[in-house]
């Protein structure tokens, strides 16, 4: 549990629960009543502005109550619990104003939001650094019924009392002073940084002979009035141009925009960002950022960190040269020079694609024909629904924020345990990627226990008058594999019983939040599970076992590079928090410049800032290692799957009971040794890179 959260960091740090509805929102005008929907139409700049004022107010006579408990009469009820109840009718509020932030299409309401998440924000850092809930709870942890707390009890008050601690109380009351502004600094930072990448646009105009090789209805969609073509940096239409267009030109322009975005602004927000991390870190008596950051997780210390990341370098080294020397090989053939010696950057999806459809026969525009979006989503709901015993029935007319927005109950049986929202196409201003937003977690109260609701903020294909929205299978962030991934948060919220907000859905050790969502992506690569719904979008032909095969064998066509890539950015991460001197010499390019040249076979572009839209360096701060670490949990527990049977109800009922249902209210190593009957190892991960 964390006394102090960033609500600028990315989807799954955000906390966002409540106890009870209404009182915090004038009139009841969104929350509504306790465990119904949202009224999101209603959303105004006034109203979020008064809910996370009232709410503040409302939160500040909940602690008071909590001050004025008498040493002798402390209890777990009436403090710990008592402050998870605060936590949780508090983060309520926030969880939509968060989501709002990021993307609702009334610019009004988005600025008020990201106004109302800082205040929020500034709010959780003095929760974070208050003495008197501090001595509350520490008056508490030292009576005789404390220490006869077991299970989720017990972890949740030596956590809370941790955290409290990490957050200064071993400081002078000038210093934690001091922590408050440099955390109150970092919060609008951080905002500022999230806000800059969302906001930023540009583009490249080509002519039509830049779009040579682009299917046509990509063409279409980008054709404007005066005969050219207008390719944005939203990652559908990056992405799809990066890999089709023959013109080397226009690619390598598309790629020096897409690697400066917010770069006017934000190598200096991250820079700023750096120094107060490391201001931080010195108040509190850690080394570094890094070492503060990560005494919490599984990892425990920097040092695990690097020597995973490059334990699993020199695993991948062999397999990223051979891929290298695979896409060589495809660029000599293809311009019919054998004297070409180096791929760059901006070409490696182009002759990736060419690779896979001239030597392993797979063409990702004819692949996609298969995976229509209404079908994929009827096909990842009816595995979901089959392995977890559970079923997702649409809301006829829901309230939402923008007239595309779908939303769903979570039913078991005639009960109805969760509700999600699904908002999955790009529009200006909306967040850029794909991510699980959680709104409520559950949680036990006194009306019964609180239903989940979360939103899946996604940038897929929209249909158009000429083409149905058609999905790449594992290319990219617009992809089926993205879908199942980002639905397997959605299932870690959905199908959480743990009795405290502080530990329910995805409310777990960072580096293991990603594991529930990486194991949700093999689904995706298994012919029983794809021939559900993988349907030719106008003959309704199941994806042939023949093409399906190709596709398998390609699968780990790149996959060094990728895993390499992946290693890069964990040690980017690693690099900038610990022992980097943001007010030396070297600057955040520079060091970006160094571990490319070390860890992944393309040479640095120069001229590029990718640092300054990589947004996980806000919300994964020393973090981002926690992708891979997890994936080694996820693919050990997939292992089990194969064996029993992908589709296995008895499989996935152990599953959602060990795992998903238990959230942080265990150990999660504990909890994957549960599920596995074993210890855990990366066999089954290194098998899946093709090592």
């Amino acid at each position: 549990m964390k006394i102090r959260t960033l609500f600028t960091a990315f989807f799954l740090s955000v906390i966002s629960i409540a106890a009870r509805a209404g009182d915090h929102d004038p009139e009841g005008a969104v929350l509504g009543k306790f465990n119904s929907a949202h009224e999101f139409s209603r959303l105004t700049p006034e109203l979020i502005k008064s809910s996370a004022e009232s709410i503040i107010s409302e939160s500040r006579e909940s602690l008071k109550k909590i001050y004025g408990i008498p040493s002798a009469s402390r209890s777990y009820e009436n403090t710990l619990l008592a402050l998870d109840d605060m936590y949780n009718t508090m983060y309520n509020t926030n969880g939509y104003i968060y989501l709002m932030a990021n993307c609702h299409p009334d610019a009004a309401v988005r600025e008020e939001a990201l106004r109302a998440v800082e205040q929020l924000d500034k709010f959780g850092n003095e929760i974070g650094l208050d003495e008197q809930l501090y001595r509350s709870v520490k008056e508490f942890a030292s009576s005789k019924s404390a220490r006869s707390l077991t299970g989720y009890k017990k972890k949740f008050l030596e956590e809370t009392v941790r955290d409290f601690e990490r957050n200064g109380f071993a400081l002078s009351s000038e210093k934690r002073k001091e922590l408050k502004q440099l955390q109150d600094k970092l919060s609008e930072l951080g905002l500022t940084f999230s806000n800059n990448i969302a906001e930023y646009e540009d583009f490249l105009t080509v002519e039509e002979k830049d779009m040579d090789g682009c299917p046509e209805d990509f063409k279409r969609s980008r054709l404007q009035p005066d005969g050219k073509y207008k390719i944005d940096l939203s990652y559908p239409s990056y992405s799809g141009f990066m890999k089709s267009s023959t013109s080397d030109e226009a690619r390598k322009a598309l790629f020096m925009k897409y690697n400066n975005r917010a770069a006017d602004k934000n190598l200096t927000v991250l820079n700023d960002i750096l120094i107060h991390r490391q201001k931080m870190a010195d108040l509190l008596g850690y080394k570094t950022y890094a070492a503060y950051v990560v005494e919490d997780r599984m990892v425990k210390t920097p040092t695990t960190v690097w020597n995973f990341e490059k334990s699993l370098l020199k695993k991948v080294k062999t397999k990223a040269a051979a891929d290298y020397k695979e896409l060589l090989d495809t660029k000599r053939k293809y311009l019919k020079d054998q004297t070409v010696n180096v791929i760059n950057p901006w070409e490696a999806s182009f002759y990736n694609n060419i690779l896979l459809k001239e030597k392993y026969q797979v063409d990702q525009e004819k692949v996609k024909e298969y995976f229509e979006l209404n079908t994929v989503t009827e096909g990842l709901f009816q595995i979901a629904q089959h392995l977890f015993g559970v079923q997702f029935v649409p809301i006829q007319n829901p309230s939402v924020w923008q007239k595309d927005v779908r939303a769903f109950e979570v039913r078991q049986g005639e009960k109805v345990i969760g509700r999600f929202y699904f908002d999955l196409h790009p529009r200006q201003n909306k967040f850029n990627h794909a991510a699980c937003f959680p709104i409520i977690r559950g949680k036990e109260t006194s009306n019964g226990y609180q239903i989940p609701v979360a939103t899946l903020l996604c940038n897929f294909p929209q249909a158009t008058e000429n083409s149905p929205a058609l999905m790449y299978h594992s290319l990219g962030s617009a992809s089926v594999e993205t879908f199942f991934h980002e639905f397997g948060h959605v299932l870690h919220n959905m199908l959480t019983t743990s009795p405290l907000y502080s530990y329910a859905g995805t409310s777990v050790a960072r580096d293991f939040v990603e594991a529930p969502s990486q194991i949700f992506e093999n689904w995706c690569w298994d012919y029983d599970a794809l021939k559900l719904f993988a349907k030719h979008y106008k003959t309704g032909e199941v994806l042939p076992k023949a093409l399906f095969d190709k596709m398998l064998a390609a699968k780990n066509v790149g996959s060094g590079i990728a895993a390499s890539y992946q290693i890069f950015y964990g040690m980017l991460d690693m690099s900038l928090h610990d022992g980097f001197d943001p007010n030396g010499k070297e600057t955040t390019t520079d060091v970006v410049k160094r571990l490319q040249a070390e860890v992944v076979p393309y040479a640095f572009v120069e001229g590029t800032h990718f640092q300054a839209a990589f947004g996980h360096l806000n919300g994964y701060a020393a973090g981002y290692y926690g992708y891979l670490w997890s994936e080694v949990y996820a693919a050990d527990m997939f292992s089990v799957f194969e064996k029993n049977g992908v589709m296995d109800q008895k499989t996935g009922k152990k599953y959602r009971d060990s795992i998903l249902a238990k959230g942080g209210t265990e150990d999660p190593l504990d909890l994957v040794r549960q599920f596995l009957g074993r210890e855990p190892n990366d066999e089954a991960f290194l098998k899946s890179l093709g090592l």
